[in-house]
């Protein structure tokens, strides 16, 4: 067993239910769990590892809960730049259908990269394209040896535009198949213990591109196995509620209801047009909402009605969707978007505190994922904490609340993040792959599959 010290922290943010503060502050970290918190005076003076970060503020890692990886081969595509959602997809699926299984592994890996990089310890990817030879295993085993907490979502489509789908026929699986495909990878993948670094969703793409069978069945099989969650997109733009009343004369969250896609155990990404009604009944049943401000910004979408949600008891945590209708994979960034956008929405700059937007970001993406072992730096949760340095030039001017000032300014990254006591950035450096090498393959993966595959 190993132990580690974090000590003499500037500021320590827990994040537990008082919202502690801790000033000098510490960790101590036995294998993959924290043992202590306090102040350095309180705490062990000894450790097989011994950090000082006098200069940092320390917090819990954050969640993302809705990205999809594969898209960071085509950000900022020139034909997809200016469309909403509907004709941003009808762009992008004939590139996307040049996916290789090479092209998954790096682009999850360069995700995974570049979400460390700005906060995340914990991300959900919600994939549902498998073209050529692509397989879940592929993504899995490449965010895997990046070291990042991992929810893997089993996606999928299965109606295409002859079925009155958005997908091309080319790119949809034949149901049975996805059923057990879904079910391999959860009984050889799926952990639900406590603190474990991978768990397997299932994820129907959305009510435009399955159909009402592959959503109940999934929900079913999901239910089957412990910790096993659904996700799906749902009430993203207008489009969006013009479909689902055209196919199944319901508004989007009646939808869901009426295929048991309500309860604890399920979220949906964006709900921007999502209706009081369905906001209520998302409360009273605990459906949580991953948030993606800049994706919804990006093709124009709407401002989910956050607050509200929130004041309805409804889970929320934050996404930074994408990549390539964001186009990028910035969680601390997102999380600042979020807090913005929501004062822009409503014209109140008291809507949504800085604080506020801290608590998605940590304590409501571990919500809405699950998790009762992350987003608190609290004994006996997962060693998942990240640390910013106060004297670079974002923090200038800004240290009369160093909390506030990670969502008020412009703070590009970390300076240290431990995944599961491991120490995957050091001095802003990622430990666990060599990221030039890596963004290199993902430029030449990235030319060669807007391109055609050449």
């Amino acid at each position: 067993m190993s132990t580690l010290l974090v000590k003499n922290i500037h500021t320590l943010v827990t994040q537990n239910a008082e919202r502690q503060e801790i000033q000098d502050g510490a960790l101590f970290v036995r294998d993959n769990v924290i043992e202590q918190v306090g102040t350095t005076a309180d705490l062990p003076s000894t450790a097989d590892e011994v950090l000082d970060l006098q200069r940092h503020v320390v917090l819990p890692g954050m969640v993302n809960t809705h990205h999809h990886f594969f898209q960071t081969l085509t950000k900022a595509v020139p034909a997809a730049q200016n469309h909403g959602l509907f004709g941003w997809l009808k762009t992008l699926f004939p590139i996307w259908a040049n996916l290789t299984a090479e092209g998954l592994y790096t682009s999850s890996q360069m995700a995974a990269a570049e979400l460390i990089l700005s906060g995340c310890t914990t991300a959900s990817d919600h994939h549902y394209i498998y073209p050529n030879d692509c397989t879940l295993d592929h993504q899995i085993q490449a965010v895997q040896e990046v070291g990042l907490r991992f929810h893997a979502s089993r996606g999928s489509m299965s109606k295409g535009e002859s079925l009155g789908g958005l997908p091309p026929d080319t790119l949809v699986e034949d149901e049975a198949f996805i059923l057990k495909d879904s079910q391999r990878l959860v009984e050889q993948y799926h952990n639900s213990d406590r603190h474990s670094m991978l768990r397997i969703t299932l994820a129907p793409c959305s009510p435009f591109t399955v159909s009402q069978d592959l959503m109940r069945e999934s929900a079913a099989m999901a239910r089957s196995y412990k910790g096993v969650r659904l996700h799906t997109h749902l009430a993203e733009d207008q489009s969006d509620i013009d479909y689902s009343l055209a196919q199944f004369g319901l508004i989007p969250g009646d939808f869901a209801e009426s295929v048991g896609w309500l309860g604890e155990d399920v979220w949906h990404a964006h709900c921007v047009k999502l209706s009081d009604d369905s906001i209520h009944k998302f409360g009273k049943t605990g459906t949580g909402v991953a948030h993606c401000p800049c994706s919804n910004m990006r093709l124009g979408s709407g401002i989910a009605p956050i607050r509200k949600m929130l004041n309805h008891g409804v889970p929320v945590g934050l996404g930074v969707d994408g990549a390539a209708s964001n186009d990028a994979t910035n969680l601390l960034h997102e999380a600042r978007t979020a807090m913005l956008l929501a004062r822009v929405g409503s014209c109140d700059a008291t809507v949504m505190a800085a604080r506020e937007v801290l608590d998605l970001a940590t304590l409501g993406g571990a919500r809405v994922l699950g998790r009762d072992d992350i987003g608190v730096l609290a004994p006996g949760m997962s060693a998942d904490f990240i640390a910013f340095n106060l004297d670079r030039p974002a923090f200038a001017g800004a240290l009369h609340d160093v909390v506030a000032a990670l969502l008020f300014c412009q703070i590009d990254g970390v300076d240290y993040s431990f995944i599961n006591g491991k120490k995957v950035v050091d001095q802003g450096r990622l430990t666990t792959v060599d990221l030039q090498a890596l963004v290199a393959k993902t430029n030449s993966l990235a030319q060669q599959m807007v391109n055609g595959g050449r």
